[in-house]
């Protein structure tokens, strides 16, 4: 029996595959997609050597994350050191400022209300809120004065707590640790620098406040703990060392604030309360009624009357308030207005985060001579 042929259009025929080699234009579009790609991958510091690009709401913030980067990062603040924080005007060249940053510092409360307007100008996503780029200073800090009515008529409340965090000395640690973990996410290259620069940074806000010899004795922690619960004094004058009363050795901030310590001062503005608390001041009144209003004649008398009651002879007062009105006050009651800056860079002598202190501790105990 013969086979019927299977026909033509059914009969399975091996066709070859066309050997296609790539073009010199395929190629040069393949390599330059890997080599972008290969770009995106790598942290920006190290693209062409290029420094991190650093923005601080607030430059006393600034100034502690110039400690941390050293020489991997370019620090910028938004706001001046003699400006109010709470009004800043968003600038377009802030936002530009922003536009441009790998990294954002900021309180992280409810203090900068002016920068959300600035962030939408800038459209930079990687330092938006939750992203590593975005760095709050504040997290892990134990805030004061969190308040149990919030209500418009307590005038401009912060309802996390008083956010004024850069007037406490030993804040400047926890701050610190936020800044060097934030610049470790963005640039994990510079890890060990910022680990480094960190770790001189505390010791340094260490030796400055109690001076080197406590230091050694009784430890960072010992210290740090002992000032927050407001026990520090009263320890080292209850216990003795080699033959000498623990507070013999105390030196730094806390050895030359003491003459301060309860003494009676009147502020202008609640921005004075992690400064108080860690050296004892005692701020019996504020010019301002409630945070951000303005004071009445009546008011201003009650202040008056109160600052001759308890013989209260200084005022402080942040050098972005009406110079006239705290001196019009002051003179009424023959007291001294203690005016500075706020912010590292406010005024001469307030170079950086330790001399902010210099200055203040110095202009208050000429005060109250």
């Amino acid at each position: 029996m013969s086979r019927i042929p299977k026909p033509a259009s059914l009969v399975s025929v091996p066709i070859p595959l066309a050997r296609h080699r790539p073009t010199r234009r395929a190629l040069t579009i393949a390599l330059a997609a890997f080599a972008l790609l290969a770009l995106l991958l790598v942290p920006r510091q190290a693209q062409a050597g290029k420094k991190l690009q650093i923005v601080a709401t607030i430059p006393t913030y600034g100034s502690i994350a110039e400690f941390i980067a050293g020489g991997r990062g370019d620090v910028r603040s938004l706001a001046k050191g003699y400006e109010d924080p709470h009004f800043v005007r968003p600038k377009p060249s802030l936002a530009v400022t922003l536009g441009k940053a790998d990294v954002l510092l900021s309180t992280g409360l409810d203090l900068e209300l002016w920068l959300p307007a600035l962030m939408d100008k800038a459209s930079n996503p990687k330092i938006r809120s939750g992203q590593p780029g975005f760095v709050s200073v504040s997290d892990g800090l134990k805030l004061l004065e969190k308040p149990s009515v919030i209500s418009r008529g307590e005038g401009g409340m912060h309802i996390y707590g008083n956010p004024h965090i850069y007037t406490g000395p030993l804040n400047g640690k926890i701050m610190a640790r936020n800044i060097m973990i934030g610049l470790k996410k963005v640039d994990p290259a510079g890890a060990d620098t910022y680990e480094r620069n960190y770790k001189r940074f505390v010791a340094r806000v260490d030796r400055s406040m109690y001076g080197s010899k406590l230091v050694k004795i009784l430890g960072s922690k010992v210290l740090t703990k002992l000032t927050l619960s407001g026990k520090l004094i009263p320890f080292l004058e209850g216990r003795d060392y080699k033959g000498k009363k623990l507070s013999s050795y105390l030196g730094g901030w806390m050895g030359k604030a003491l003459p301060l310590r309860g003494r009676k001062i009147v502020a202008y503005h609640k921005n004075w309360a992690y400064f108080a608390r860690t050296f004892g001041v005692n701020i019996i009144d504020y010019v301002e009624p409630k945070p951000g209003i303005p004071p009445s004649p009546g008011h201003v008398a009650s202040v008056v009357q109160k600052m001759k009651s308890q013989n209260v002879k200084v005022i402080l007062a942040a050098n972005y308030y009406s110079r006239g009105k705290v001196k019009s006050i002051a003179d009424k009651v023959g007291a001294t207005p203690v005016i500075v800056a706020l912010a590292v860079g406010g005024e001469a002598g307030m170079g950086d985060y330790f001399s902010q202190y210099d200055v203040w501790i110095s202009r208050l105990l000429a005060a109250t001579k």
